[in-house]
């Protein structure tokens, strides 16, 4: 990958892609795009940034994204006033870098900066590791740990500033002392859950101390040291290695932030370390818990130790191995492998297993390296010479992890870390043999479950090995995997499970009612919880499976183990209700067929037990049946009917009576079944009393309606004898003779008297009514008194009506009275109506006169009289005079009585016009057309006649009409 303008890699020297076939590690040689006068001296990466010191005192900034740009900064002073650059320190984000030369100078750098500043508090101090804070701040250092070639530990808060006075350190406090040697190594993270909490790692060449702990708190930050209070108070957990060979490198690596972890993640997993010694690398996980107290412990049991041995010996040139081990110059840690720098080779070895993965010469005899580098945040490494720059390029570097943790019997991370099906299934099968064969059969079954071990095998095992706990498991877990396209597989597996949860519930159920003990430690109690959850788990595998189940071959299971429960649960899941209805009411258990029923809204399983039920439970079915909303309340009358045939109740507790008056009351049921049957109740019901019938045929009369069959209700009616009803019916069909003739049939005088009062009919009806009633009456009554009583009470019979209905010993005595007061009445009729005739002769004289008297009107014409309509001169022309003085035009006339009096009267008067001015008729046919003319024209005054009255709704003005001549 070159370093040119068009970006960081050139063409054809691309990253590898994720691949098997590639190899895990490739070394690429960099290609400077850059002339350089002097040698590298010190190089460090951080974030996609890389920083190149110069023997000549210069650094150079690149951003490796746009590695066109690189910034040319120089250290304030010369190197042979400071020194040569020794090392560079680059944070993780890469804002803050920090430079110390051979001299103990030290410099500090700002990523938005291009003059570093000296940090006058840490001059003389040979900086040989630095911990930067585990938030990675920009803005700040903040809180940092700086490791001295003498073995103090400082803490120090680096903030940059633009004063020319200030000093970059807010304060410089040395916090630990160590005499065994430089601190060739720092780390420090946050404990998970807890702020005030730290770790801190400190290596030197011959010792690790973890330290874990509570740090102190200041109110205002950078004010002092909190790293004081840790080392203070807390014992470290120390890992010591003897014989040390002096300058042998030292150094501490901790792996690089996982690819899928978010950046500001910092405690995002379990990252691992690894300490360089003379005798070989430590390494191990650095474990994160909020209980610290034994954590350093845990971690240093939990490492071990890469011994230089491991490291496979360079060739001499005659292809023999060295005698001599080879020094390791430097060390860096990956994912998952120890990266180390051998006498101009690297070596990669896998932490897991130890296995070598790459042993590769990169530098040419003589050429020095200034070592690795790791970029912790973008996960990449690097191999710096004073001349030359290499990337150590990683393709899928985890992708034999998953075959170590199996070979290691870790089969949860080799699950974790197999990226295909086949590694997947690999991992599977191993871990379930594995399970099988520590008699975990339980834990096995959902392992094989998700593996391609052949079925019959693993079934086999469990069923020979009379585990049917784990069969069932198994059978779970592969139902579970099977595609929803296999539908006869996931058939048979799901019905083969039904089976064995019967047969499991069947047992457990054995065990509870002979009172014994499955084991030494399940009791009675145990297993009571064991069948509820055995119960529990098979409602959950039916609901979710029921898609899977056939109906017919599920029930013939469930049934064939006498699971009552389990049976009608999984007819409810399949909402197959009419199942668990027939189920219940079969067994005549209707509390439970109308639990089942309340839940429904098909309403064909209304019609399909509505007969059964109304006969066992009718008020609590009625009650359902009320609070549906789509019954067809004709379905359900032959469940009424029958009902109605087997119930001896009253009327007010027949609840077909209750159910029918509700469809017509509240849901206004017009359908005559509905009405006919409910007076089919109604009338055939053995109560005497048909107030009820008769209150709901006058509702109906009240409604104006008749949403019955009268036929059938007057044949229904007068079969049992329904008077009153009979009556009621022939009245509203308008038949009041047969209904008084019924009511008198059964000696009901009241009642056909009041049909007599209420029919509208003309009075020859009423009166042939009144005198059937009347010849009744007298047919009854013991003696002329009760006759006559009767007589007063109508006003449309006479005496003379009543004579022939009497019997012929009857004598004139006995109604001496009434006969008077009848002869009476009628001197005064004839009396009135010789008075009529008078007034009639007096009216007819006075017309006469009037006649008279009207031939002699006249009217006054004065000469200049105008038309009332055009406002001409009235003499001009033929007019007309009324008697109200109003004169007109007769042509005038006839237009504005045309214009007012209608199409058909306006069209015989312009038609008459025609006639008469034209001349088609002569002699008395023109005169005849004349008189009609002016009868039309002249009949009334068009200015206050009734015709005048017509307009009142008209406007004054007119759209014809001038509007100036009305501007006020």
């Amino acid at each position: 990958m070159d370093f040119d303008a068009s970006g960081y890699a050139a063409p054809g020297a691309s990253t590898p892609q994720d691949d098997v076939s590639l190899p895990m590690f490739n070394i690429e040689r960099v290609s400077l795009q850059f002339s350089v006068a002097s040698e590298f001296v010190a190089a460090e990466v951080a974030n996609n940034v890389l920083i190149l010191a110069l023997s000549t005192g210069r650094i150079l900034r690149i951003d490796l994204d746009s590695p066109a740009d690189i910034d040319d900064i120089d250290l304030p002073k010369k190197p042979s006033e400071i020194g040569i650059i020794r090392r560079l320190f680059l944070d993780p984000s890469a804002s803050h870098l920090i430079i110390t030369t051979t001299l103990a100078e030290n410099y500090y750098l700002h990523t938005q900066s291009r003059t570093p500043k000296a940090l006058s508090r840490l001059k003389g101090v040979s900086i040989e590791s630095i911990s930067w804070n585990p938030s990675t701040p920009t803005a700040s250092t903040r809180e940092i740990l700086v490791g001295a070639s003498d073995g103090n530990v400082y803490e120090v808060y680096i903030e940059p500033s633009a004063e020319f006075y200030r000093r970059e350190e807010r304060y410089l406090k040395g916090v630990y002392k160590t005499i065994d040697g430089p601190i060739t190594g720092l780390w420090t993270d946050i404990v998970p859950g807890r702020a005030d909490l730290r770790r801190v790692v400190v290596a030197t060449p011959s010792t690790f101390m973890h330290f874990a702990g509570k740090i102190g708190r200041h109110g205002h930050e950078g004010s002092g040291s909190i790293f004081s209070k840790l080392f203070e108070t807390e014992t470290a957990a120390v890992h010591e290695v003897s014989n040390v060979s002096p300058g042998a490198p030292s150094s501490l690596s901790i792996t690089p932030e996982t690819p899928d972890s978010p950046p500001s993640d910092h405690t995002n997993s379990q990252r691992a370390f690894a300490w360089l010694t003379s005798q070989g690398v430590l390494h191990g996980k650095l474990y994160l818990s909020p209980d610290t107290s034994e954590l350093g412990s845990q971690i240093l049991s939990e490492s071990k130790m890469l011994a230089r041995s491991s490291i496979p010996p360079s060739q001499t040139a005659g292809g023999r191995a060295r005698k001599s081990q080879d020094a390791v110059t430097s060390m860096i840690l990956s994912q998952w492998h120890i990266l180390q720098l051998v006498e101009g080779r690297i070596v990669a070895i896998n932490r897991l297993d130890d296995t070598v993965v790459l042993d590769q010469v990169v530098l040419e005899p003589g050429q020095s390296a200034l070592g690795l580098v790791a970029d912790i945040k973008k996960n990449t490494f690097w191999l710096f010479t004073t001349q030359e720059i290499f990337e150590i390029v990683v393709t899928d570097e985890s992708r034999d992890v998953w075959k170590i943790m199996l070979k290691a019997q870790q089969f949860g991370a080799a699950s974790q870390f197999a990226k295909n099906s086949a590694q997947k299934d690999a991992v599977a099968t191993a871990s379930g043999d594995y399970l099988v064969g520590k008699g975990q059969y339980l834990e096995a079954a959902t392992v094989y479950g998700r593996s391609t071990k052949p079925f019959e095998q693993v079934a086999l095992t469990f069923i020979d090995k009379g585990e049917q706990d784990a069969l069932r498991r198994y059978l779970l877990t592969k139902l579970s995997m099977l595609k929803k396209s296999t539908v006869m597989q996931r058939v048979m597996v799901a019905t083969w499970l039904v089976e064995l949860y019967m047969a499991k519930l069947n047992i457990l159920d054995d065990t509870i009612t002979t009172k014994a003990e499955l084991s030494e430690s399940m009791n009675t109690a145990e297993t009571q919880d064991k069948l509820s959850v055995i119960r529990k788990e098979f409602q959950e595998f039916a609901t979710k499976y029921k898609a899977d189940l056939d109906r017919k071959t599920v029930y013939e299971i469930v049934s064939s183990h006498g699971r009552e429960e389990e049976l009608l649960y999984f007819a409810t899941v399949v909402n197959d209700y009419n199942y668990v209805l027939s189920y219940w009411v079969q067994r005549e258990r209707w509390q439970e067929s109308l639990d089942v029923l309340k839940k429904q809204t098909n309403p064909n399983i209304f019609y399909k037990y509505s007969s059964v039920l109304m006969a066992h439970v009718p008020v609590d079915l009625v009650e359902i049946m009320m609070r549906q909303a789509n019954l067809d309340c004709q379905k359900l009358i032959p469940a009424f009917l029958n009902y109605n045939d087997i119930t001896k109740v009253p009327l007010n507790q027949n609840q077909a009576v209750r159910y029918l008056s509700f469809e017509i009351n509240q849901h206004s049921s017009t359908d005559a079944a509905v009405h006919n049957t409910l007076i089919s109740i109604y009338a055939s019901h053995p109560t005497g009393d048909e107030s009820a019938l008769l209150s709901y045929l006058e509702a109906q009369s009240y409604a104006h309606e008749q949403n019955y069959d009268a036929d059938f209700a007057l044949r229904l009616c007068i079969q049992h004898k329904r008077v009153q009803s009979c009556v009621h019916i022939y009245r509203s069909m308008g038949q009041y003779v047969q209904a008084v003739d019924l009511a008198l049939k059964y000696d009901e005088i009241d009642l056909a008297s009041s049909v007599a009062d209420r029919s509208d009919t003309d009075p020859s009806l009423r009166k042939k009514l009144w005198l059937a009633i009347a010849k009744k009456v007298i047919s009854q009554s013991s003696g002329i008194k009760t006759a006559i009583e009767f007589l007063r009470r109508v006003d449309l019979l006479r005496i003379e009506d009543l004579i022939p209905f009497f019997p012929d010993f009857v004598v004139i005595d006995d109604f001496k009275e009434e006969i008077c007061a009848a002869l009476e009445d009628y001197s005064r009729k004839i009396d009135a109506l010789k008075q009529e005739m008078d007034e009639s002769e007096e009216t007819a004289a006075h017309i006469k006169t009037d006649i008279k008297t009207l031939e002699q009107r006249y009217a006054i014409v004065e000469p200049g009289e105008r038309c009332y309509v055009c406002g001409l001169p009235l003499l001009a022309r033929q007019f007309f005079v009324f008697p109200c003085q109003h004169a007109f035009h007769s042509d005038c006339l006839g237009k504005k009585v045309a214009e007012l009096a209608g199409i058909a009267r306006g069209k015989r008067i312009a038609e008459l016009q025609m006639e008469v001015s034209k001349g088609a008729s002569v002699g008395a046919k023109r005169d005849k057309a004349i008189r009609e003319l002016d009868a039309l024209v002249g009949s009334s005054c068009v200015l206050c006649s009734e015709m005048a009255v017509k307009l009142i709704d008209e406007p004054f003005i007119k759209e014809s009409d001038d509007k100036e001549e009305w501007a006020l």
